[in-house]
Order: structure tokens, then sequence, then C-alpha cells
């Protein structure tokens, strides 16, 4: 969904009048961090620009989109202007968790993706893998956290990682504009921090889901059960388990299981119909209190059987096995959100090489992206109150 900012007839719609208001009320949200009404003013159309038909979301396409002769203006919005791109972050979860919250249906999910460069001079920006190009790259790697629900998909949280090189150097960090308080960081242990500040903040999801890069980190799924979460986090075939009285790989566990273990179900919908996998559930060593039980969830390919994925599971003891493959299953949403972020919005578009810079373009695009994820829920909402008869108007949020 891009919003055209052309042809009056289409201006003057109530449709784009809404979108129009919609969009003057996320910026509402976020006016106060920007004292100077100038970058106030600018921070909206720089969102405007990012929900609009720019062809390449840089400094020179915006800023031309916005109605501004030169880039300065979009340069000094990214980098030089005072404003806390931390404290837009928790504008746009509270954002999120106001459109999109279910206690029920909320899922927490971390992943990441890559953004290819050239040099050496943007923050972070290393020589290694990243699944956006499916092998290792010069790219910087955001880690991010995302909140699913049945009302849709959106990110609350950033991250960007800083390789151990980067750390380390003092003259690169100076240059990027790396905070001083700024250190070396896992993905897990960002990962961590942003479970953290949305457990913190109460956003109301009960699970938390994640790809093989976090699955094995160090600490975060006895962290994640003090806090008393639960989760489906997807781990490697040599991820050790304890099983019948022995330490196993779960690919071990999965190859010995009788055929009668497996069950045929979906883990949810994709671009190509129900995703139908075969699944096993084994159960692990329960964990201290009664109430709760740990799993390895096992997925093979029905048309290539010898294609496995593994994931380790935790939550309340009653917890049906087709109950846990729903929620492995939450975690592709976040690939269908990365794909609208920088395909709608222009998540990997920046040109910007400071630290705060990538932070700054990156939170706004997720805006841009979360308010696309609003509209969308709205519109759905609207066309099932229309086939069933009821008013179909929704006022703007408040």
């Amino acid at each position: 969904m891009i919003i055209k900012q052309t042809e009056p007839d289409r201006e003057s719609s109530p449709i784009i009048q809404r979108w129009s208001t919609y969009l003057k009320e996320l910026h509402a949200c976020i006016a106060h961090r920007f004292q100077r009404p100038e970058v106030r003013a600018r921070a909206y159309r720089y969102l405007a620009g990012l929900l609009g038909e720019v062809r390449r979301k840089n400094s020179w396409q915006m800023a031309e989109a916005i109605g501004e002769a030169r880039p300065r203006g979009v340069q000094h919005l990214l980098g030089d202007a005072h404003w806390d791109a931390n404290a837009v972050r928790d504008d746009l979860r509270e954002y999120v968790v106001e459109h999109l919250g279910d206690e029920e249906s909320g899922v927490l999910i971390v992943d990441e993706t890559g953004f290819l460069k050239k040099g050496g001079k943007s923050a972070g920006v290393a020589r290694q893998y990243t699944g956006t190009a499916g092998k290792r790259e010069n790219c910087q790697v955001g880690v991010f956290l995302c909140y699913a629900s049945k009302e849709g998909a959106a990110f609350i949280d950033r991250a960007l990682y800083l390789p151990h090189e980067w750390a380390d150097d003092a003259k690169r960090r100076e240059e990027a504009g790396v905070p001083k308080e700024v250190r070396f960081a896992t993905k897990g242990k960002l990962a961590k921090e942003m479970l953290r500040r949305a457990f913190e903040a109460g956003v109301p999801a009960h699970w938390v889901a994640a790809d093989t890069v976090y699955g094995p980190a160090q600490g975060l799924r006895g962290w994640l059960e003090e806090q008393g979460r639960w989760y489906v986090l997807a781990v490697p075939e040599t991820q050790g388990v304890y099983h019948e009285g022995h330490q196993r790989q779960v690919r071990t566990v999965a190859k010995g299981l009788p055929e009668e273990a497996w069950i045929r179900a979906s883990s949810g919908k994709g671009s190509k119909g129900e995703r139908l996998y075969e699944w096993a559930g084994v159960p692990l060593p329960d964990p201290d209190e009664a109430e709760t039980r740990r799993w390895s969830l096992m997925r093979r390919n029905i048309d290539d059987p010898t294609k496995y994925a593994y994931y380790l599971a935790y939550g309340p003891a009653e917890t049906p096995v087709r109950q846990l493959i729903w929620i492995a299953g939450r975690r592709w949403q976040v690939e269908d959100c990365f794909e609208a972020a920088k395909g709608e919005v222009g998540l990997d578009e920046y040109e910007v090489r400071k630290w705060d810079g990538w932070h700054r373009h990156v939170t706004l695009c997720l805006l841009a992206h979360a308010f696309l994820v609003v509209l969308r829920s709205v519109a759905e909402h609207e066309e099932e109150a229309a086939k069933g008869g009821i008013l179909s108007w929704v006022p703007a949020p408040s």
C-alpha cells in the first residue's frame, strides 16, 4: 500500500482524506519529541515522503518529494537535529500496541536483516553473513523486534549490530558517531534488551519466537523462563537436549522417532497457501515447576523428508503441539514485514553513515510501516462490517 500524493481528484477523495487524518494523528504521537517547529514539520513531511511514490527514498529524492530544493534539510533531520530516536521508538511501540495489541494472539518475534553497503565508513559495516544475500557480504546488520497478533504485525524495536572490529576501534567509532556507552553485544544480547523493554512496557504477548541465531543464544532461554515468558525458538540440528536419559542432538532424536509420532499440520498461510509440514513434538524433562513444560519440536518437509527444522519450546504444561506449531509459524510474519518495510517505505534505501542517522531513519521507516499495517487492519474490519450489513465507518484513532 503506497499513498499517492498526486492527482487532485484522488486527494479530495474520502479515502485520501482519511489517510491524511490518520497520518496527522500518528505525527501527533511523536511531535513532542521535536522541540523546534521546523524539525517537527520536516519529520511529518519525511513520514509522508516515506509513504509516497518516491522511486528511491534517499536524501535527494526525499527532499524533492517533500518540496525542498536541496537535501540539506533531510540530512539535518537524520543527522544534526536535536531529537531522541529511542524516545520515538517508545512512541512507535505504544502506537503498535494501541492498534494491534491482543493478549490472546500476541507474539513477539526476533529476527535480523542485512543492509548491503559499499566501503567501510557506515557504522557497523563489515563483511559478515546476512540472510538478505544468503552469504557473507559487506553490510550492516540490524536486529529487530516485531509484534504480531490477529490484528496484524509491525516492528516495535530495532538495534544496529556492532561487530568486534568496530567496538574495539576508537577512531572508527568516533568518525561514525558511535556513543561511548555502546559496547560490543552479541545479537542474542541485543534481542534480550529489546525483549526486556517490551516486557517492562507491558506489551501484550506471552509467547516469543525467533530463528536459529537466537535459539542457542547464551542465557536467553533461561532468562525468558525466569521472566515467566513462553517461547518457541529455532535451533540448529546440533543442538543438544536431554532425552530418555541421554544427551542427544535434536537431529538424532528426530531420526529415531517412529512414523506415528509425526502429524501433518499447517503453521499458517503463506503467499502460496497453507504452509504444510510434518511435525513432531517430544516432551523434555520438566522444569522445576509442574505448571510448565519443555519440548523439542521438529519439522519435516513433505516433499523432501530429508529436510528438517528444529525448535526448543517452553510453555504451560497443557499446551497442545498444534499450538506450538502455530507459534513457530508466526516467525514468518517478520519476513513479510521486512519485505514490506523495504519495498514500501524505503527501510534499506538510506544514505546515512553515522550511528544516529541509521537509528533515526530506521525508526521513522518503522513508524511508516506500522501506519500502513494499521490502515490495512482498519480496512479489513470495515470490509467485514460491510459484509455483515453493519455501519462501516470507523473513527480515526485518538
